[in-house]
């Protein structure tokens, strides 16, 4: 069992750091559209470009060693966050949120508090999958969680792409040519699954935790949706690039 420790963020330049924190917190009831978290696994360096390039993204946080792809991107994140045992210093930045090693939260779940304290309805999450089993697992859980809270996540893998469903609600995914579509259930149960414009139809079915038989359907060049009445869906499917914005962004 994990001892609980209170840990006290050692915050660089904390002068500056709470001013843009909290002195331009969105209030209540307003929102800030999206997020980029950054972590240190695998990442789609290309997809974050494309999206960064073209201003799609409100903030950029650097999630403890994702700091060297956001560089390699030309990205300066609007904060860097993690205990740092990744990337092996604390960065020199503005905006640097250093926590103790002996916590109880992965570095990716304080990127995520921190987004949500920010009013991010929209959280896209690089650096998250591949790399070590029990940490992509920790992505997954955590994604649920924040899922749960009202947000909207999407896992951007170098080849997948990873969503929550909520039932009772759909997922819809637009045409691919082809691509596997894969679907678990994050909870104890999921009701009422169904599949449409893949090649094997999913038809009001019950799915498990301790079953797989939401694995690799395929795509048929249609739209596609995934649907269900009750539960929580994890979603791998093809990676979606969203419409972007005609205004490119500039530092």
């Amino acid at each position: 069992m994990f001892q609980q420790r209170n840990a006290v963020v050692v915050y660089h330049a904390s002068i500056m750091l709470v001013s843009y924190w909290y002195k331009i917190k969105p209030t209540e009831g307003t929102t800030m559209s999206v997020c980029a978290l950054v972590a240190a696994s695998e990442c789609n360096e290309e997809h974050f470009k494309t999206l960064f390039d073209a201003g799609f993204f409100d903030e950029v946080y650097a999630v403890d060693a994702g700091f060297v792809y956001t560089k390699a991107c030309g990205c300066d994140p609007d904060l860097i966050i993690g205990d740092f045992d990744s990337l092996g210093y604390v960065p020199d930045a503005q905006r640097t949120a250093e926590y103790p090693c002996d916590k109880d939260e992965t570095d990716l779940e304080l990127a995520f508090d921190r987004a949500r304290m920010r009013r991010f309805d929209t959280i896209y999450v690089y650096g998250a999958l591949g790399g070590r089993i029990d940490m992509t697992l920790a992505t997954m859980q955590t994604i649920v969680r924040y899922a749960q809270l009202g947000i909207t996540v999407h896992v951007i893998g170098l080849a997948e792409q990873l969503d929550v469903v909520i039932g009772p609600d759909a997922l819809e995914l637009p045409a691919h040519k082809d691509g596997i579509v894969s679907v678990f259930s994050a909870s104890d149960v999921c009701e009422g699954v169904i599949e449409r414009g893949l090649k094997y139809a999913f038809n009001d079915e019950r799915i498990t935790n301790t079953t797989v038989r939401g694995i690799s359907n395929e795509m048929t060049g249609l739209p596609a949706v995934i649907g269900l009445e009750k539960g929580v869906l994890w979603v791998f499917h093809p990676i979606d690039m969203p419409e972007l914005p005609c205004t490119p962004h500039t530092d």
